[in-house]
C-alpha cells in the first residue's frame, strides 16, 4: 500500500502506518479534512472515538468563525463519529473554552445537545484539572477543561479494573459490623472519579512537541485502557501530533485519525513509531503529582 511506512514493534510485528484508512494496519494518519477520513470508515468500525477539537480561537490550523459555523462544523464531525461508532462503542469529546472579548463560552455546554440530537448518552462529564496556564487579571485563571463521555446504547465496554488508582487509605479496615476486619475498599484500588488531576503539556513536560494545544498522552490512555480492548480501533478525527494514536499503539489497540497540517502529521507519524519501539517520551499514567513540599516531590 502506499503511504506506508514499517517498523518493528512491541507486538512482534511490523508497525504499518498507512496515509489512508485501513482496517489492516496499526496506525493509519491521513493528510487532509476529517471528514474525508470520517466517511472512508465503515459503520460501526470503531469501538472509541476520542479528540480534543479547534477551540475556534484562531491558531494556525483552525480558521476562527462565527460561534454558529463553529457548531455546524462540529455537528458535521460528530454525525459522522456517531455513525463509526459501534454499538457498544464510546465517543469522548475532549473541550475547553470559547473566548470572545473576554467573555467565555463553555464548548460542553453549547456541544453538548448536538450529541443527545442523535440519541447519544452522556456517562460521565469528566473534569480534567491542571496546574498551569494563562494568568487572568480580570477572572479567575482558567484551570480546567472538560471530556463529554458519551455512549451509543446502554451496552457499552467499561473496564473499571484496567484504570484503578491506590486507594487513599490503602489497608483500611471496617472497624464494627459485620464486615469488621475486612477490607473497606478494593485492594485493587478505587475509582479515578470524574475528577482527572494531570499536568498539562508546557514547555518543559517531556512530551512537548510545537503543538501550542498538545494533551497528554495518559488522558486519553485512561479512557482508552477502560472504554476499548486489544486491536480495538481508536479514531480521532483532530489528530494534531498523533497524542491519540499513540496512546492507542501503546496499549495493543489500532488507531485513525487526521490532520491538515503536514508539520503536525509528520511529528504523529513519528511518535507513532517510537511508541511502538518503547522509545516514545511520556509522563506515565500512575505517575504522582509533582508536590514541591514534599520530598522527592511525592515521586516513588
Amino acid at each position: 500500500m502506499s503511504g506506508m511506512v514499517q517498523q518493528r514493534t512491541l507486538f512482534g510485528r511490523d508497525l504499518e502506518i498507512a496515509s489512508q484508512y485501513s482496517p489492516e494496519v496499526a496506525a493509519s494518519l491521513y493528510l487532509g479534512d476529517r471528514l474525508d477520513l470520517l466517511r472512508s470508515i465503515p459503520d460501526g468500525a470503531a469501538s472509541l472515538i476520542v479528540t480534543s477539537p479547534p477551540y475556534n480561537l484562531g491558531k494556525d490550523y483552525e480558521d476562527e468563525v462565527g460561534i454558529g459555523e463553529y457548531i455546524e462544523g462540529q455537528a458535521e464531525t460528530i454525525a459522522e463519529a456517531v455513525r463509526i461508532c459501534a454499538e457498544d462503542g464510546s465517543i469522548c469529546w475532549q473541550v475547553g473554552n470559547y473566548v470572545e472579548n473576554g467573555e467565555i463560552m463553555p464548548l460542553d455546554i453549547v456541544l453538548y445537545p448536538v450529541f443527545r440530537a442523535h440519541g447519544l448518552k452522556l456517562r460521565n462529564r469528566i473534569v480534567w484539572h491542571f496546574g498551569h496556564g494563562l494568568h487572568c487579571s480580570n477572572r479567575f485563571s482558567g484551570r480546567y477543561e472538560v471530556i463529554l463521555w458519551f455512549t451509543k446504547s446502554d451496552s457499552y465496554h467499561f473496564d473499571l479494573d484496567a484504570v484503578r488508582v491506590p486507594q487513599k487509605y490503602p489497608g483500611k479496615k471496617h472497624y464494627k459490623g459485620p464486615k469488621a476486619g475486612q477490607l473497606s475498599g478494593n485492594p485493587d484500588g478505587k475509582n479515578p472519579s470524574d475528577v482527572w488531576i494531570m499536568p498539562n503539556v508546557k514547555a518543559n513536560h517531556c512530551e512537548k512537541t510545537e503543538h501550542p494545544c498538545q494533551f497528554p498522552i495518559a488522558l486519553i490512555e485512561r479512557l482508552v485502557l477502560a472504554l476499548t480492548e486489544p486491536g480495538d480501533l481508536v479514531v480521532d478525527p483532530y489528530i494534531g501530533v498523533g497524542t491519540t494514536a499513540a496512546a492507542a499503539v501503546l496499549n495493543g489497540r489500532r488507531a485513525a485519525g487526521a490532520d491538515i497540517m503536514p508539520k503536525y502529521l509528520e511529528i504523529a507519524r513519528e511518535r507513532v513509531r517510537q511508541a511502538a519501539a518503547g522509545t516514545l517520551p511520556r509522563r506515565p499514567l500512575d505517575k504522582p503529582i509533582y508536590n514541591p513540599s514534599l520530598p522527592n516531590g511525592g515521586h516513588r
